[in-house]
């Protein structure tokens, strides 16, 4: 048996949108990127579905719930990287997550280097050997 991924809700998402976040909420409950989306809307708008298309945006646009905000991640780091292998898939460029996985990886490091440095300071001992006294 395969795990299948959990499905996604369908909402519209105003921050990321141009009008109201429809063509955002489309695309990432496909998986898809967002300007992949608009164009597609607009070359249906353009070429002879005006009406159509414009009578289901705004149905959607009244039907589909704003996208709850996300919970903010513990310890300010981002631990899911998207990665695409096609065009039109949502997420990043392998190089793009490449780059940023490092970064976190090098903000990992440096924070480690941090609690070295004072584990192995002479404060850190003198604190130490006094709350021994107590």
């Amino acid at each position: 048996m395969s795990q299948q991924e959990p499905v996604k809700e369908f909402y519209r998402i105003p921050q990321q949108g141009k009008i109201a976040g429809v063509c955002a909420g489309v695309a990432e409950r496909f998986n898809m990127e967002v300007w992949l989306v608009r164009v597609g809307v607009l070359s249906a708008f353009f070429l002879g579905g005006a009406g159509f298309v414009f009578l289901m945006y705004v149905a959607a646009w009244f039907m589909l719930d704003k996208k709850p905000p996300v919970q903010p991640n513990i310890g300010g780091l981002d631990h899911s990287v998207s990665v695409k292998s096609k065009v039109w898939q949502q997420g990043q460029p392998p190089r793009e997550a490449f780059r940023e996985v490092k970064t976190q990886f090098r903000q990992i490091e440096l924070r480690l280097r941090n609690v070295e440095s004072f584990v192995t300071s002479k404060e850190f001992d003198l604190a130490r050997q006094i709350d021994s006294l107590k």
